[in-house]
């Protein structure tokens, strides 16, 4: 996307410095529908500057309520700003966003798990995120798995959210490459040389190819985090929507997974080449034990994405832009969203939906 990080940035601009004055107090009628939201910021040892992350969860005593996630392009999502964690223990999600995203354009994602009694715990990745999504550190899988592994030791030490915490319920969800960051989560490995085949064979018709060969990505040369294990142990289940890099698992490696994973393709015939992951794609669905797979239609990769404004479309097209709010014909961006949600936390064995 070429000029969409303007939008983002100045929509973050936006939350930065007006965020104290779109605050208002919350009323009692809308208190089950709004979850509760906070930031924070930690060191990890294999970034060289801070990171940021998100925490939604399920709200006790309420603050304020403000918008996360709101830019000229997309809708944002309302949130308790800094209120206090319901009483009880919930189920855990680590979730990654995918090349080019941030965490708080997952909001309408996370929101929901919350508003079902789960607590999110959601990252910026460096170097793919909005406004720095670079071709050859996003190749670099296994600082992203990092970033959130790194994340849930410093969450487990904040008592506030820690104490609240369900530790034998952790999962993680990623959409796109934060599909692949997710499956590398709970245990899935990738080779380069199966990518580059992958690749050469497809070319201009795999987005994901064509965004790593403007970087100049040589296949062959791959930094070897890119086949690192990225395991984390205290992950429990895996949910990847529309997950990158599918085609770069060894099938060795996805039948020794004994993690459950909840696969999410959007669309059928709008499917992007790298996240086809059934047995017309890249097959992974049948190479996991305990892999289960739902496709919800119509829809494609950007369905995914929050919900556009009213001009949104119109923006993109005079920018001369990727088209991220033109989904194909028939398509409820909202219901799409609310499908995932319902899937998501059939998985998890959340609550009914409780706005």
């Amino acid at each position: 996307m070429k000029r969409l990080t303007l939008a983002y940035a100045l929509g973050a601009l936006i939350l930065a410095i007006g965020l104290t004055s779109t605050l208002s107090t919350a009323s009692a009628a809308d208190a089950e529908q709004i979850a509760g939201y906070d930031q924070f910021v930690f060191d990890a040892p294999h970034r060289a500057g801070k990171v940021g992350a998100s925490v939604w969860y399920p709200v006790g005593t309420k603050t304020y309520k403000g918008i996360i996630g709101e830019n000229p392009l997309f809708e944002g999502t309302p949130a308790y700003v800094g209120a206090e964690v319901a009483d009880g223990r919930f189920p855990l999600v680590l979730l990654s966003h995918g090349s080019g995203g941030n965490m708080d354009g997952l909001s309408w994602l996370s929101s929901a798990l919350a508003a079902r009694g789960a607590m999110v715990l959601a990252v910026n990745h460096p170097g793919s995120t909005t406004g720095d999504s670079s071709p050859r550190r996003s190749v670099k899988l296994d600082e992203r798995a990092a970033d959130l592994s790194v994340a849930l030791d410093r969450l487990l030490e904040t008592p506030v959210f820690a104490d609240h915490i369900d530790r034998g319920r952790i999962g993680a969800l990623g959409f796109s490459l934060g599909g692949a960051t997710a499956l590398g989560l709970g245990g899935l490995r990738f080779d380069r040389e199966l990518w580059g085949q992958y690749c050469d064979r497809l070319g201009p018709d795999a987005a994901d190819c064509v965004f790593f060969a403007k970087g100049g990505i040589d296949y062959s040369d791959l930094p070897d985090g890119f086949e690192a294990a990225m395991r984390d142990d205290r992950v429990s289940s895996v949910v990847a929507v529309d997950p990158g890099l599918s085609y770069a698992v060894t099938a060795d490696n996805a039948a020794k997974t004994d993690v459950p994973v909840l696969f999410v393709s959007l669309g059928r015939e709008n499917l992007w080449p790298a996240a086809d992951v059934s047995e017309t794609g890249s097959g992974l669905v049948g190479r996991i034990a305990d892999a289960t797979h739902v496709t919800l239609s119509p829809a494609h990769h950007f369905t995914f994405l929050q919900v556009c404004k009213p001009d949104g479309a119109k923006m993109l097209r005079e920018e001369n832009d990727d088209p991220i709010c033109d989904d194909p014909a028939g398509t409820d961006r909202a219901k799409i969203h609310a499908e995932i949600v319902d899937e998501v936390a059939a998985w998890l064995g959340l609550g009914n939906r409780t706005n």
